[in-house]
């Protein structure tokens, strides 16, 4: 990415309309602005990166401990029922953002029918283990 389209980057700097939940030398994490459900959050890597899987293993392990704090205050604060969490890497897996960031959706009873499945949902049809 050049330069000029990193300075257009929402993640590259931190909207000041965001509310951070918490903040870290290498990632940051922030309630997702189109959320899905109440305490829907994305940690957000600070360094300019697509896809995560070129992230150094200090950056991974930065994104899961935040993932594991930020779980930690959701509950708190929203009492979910249950997570799912999302990392979408490149145009055909759904990413809009290219810069690394990781969903950490609360799930509330009720929220659909039938939650079986979860993530697999991103293929309806394979959601139900074929059966």
């Amino acid at each position: 990415m050049t330069e000029e389209n990193k300075s257009v980057c929402p993640f590259c700097q931190v909207n000041s309309q965001a509310e951070v939940i918490l903040d870290s030398p290498l990632v940051y994490a922030i309630y997702d602005k189109f959320p899905v459900s109440n305490g829907h959050a994305l940690v957000i890597l600070k360094r300019h990166c697509a896809d995560y899987f070129k992230l150094n293993p200090e950056e991974r392990s930065a994104c899961w401990e935040m993932i594991n704090r930020v779980k930690e205050i959701i509950q708190e604060r929203f009492n979910p029922d249950g997570f799912n969490i999302g990392i979408n890497v490149n145009e055909f897996a759904g990413q809009t953002i290219f810069h690394v960031h990781i969903h950490l959706i609360p799930r509330y009873r009720g929220d659909i029918d039938d939650p079986r499945g979860g993530v697999r949902g991103v293929i309806p049809e394979k959601r139900g283990y074929g059966v």
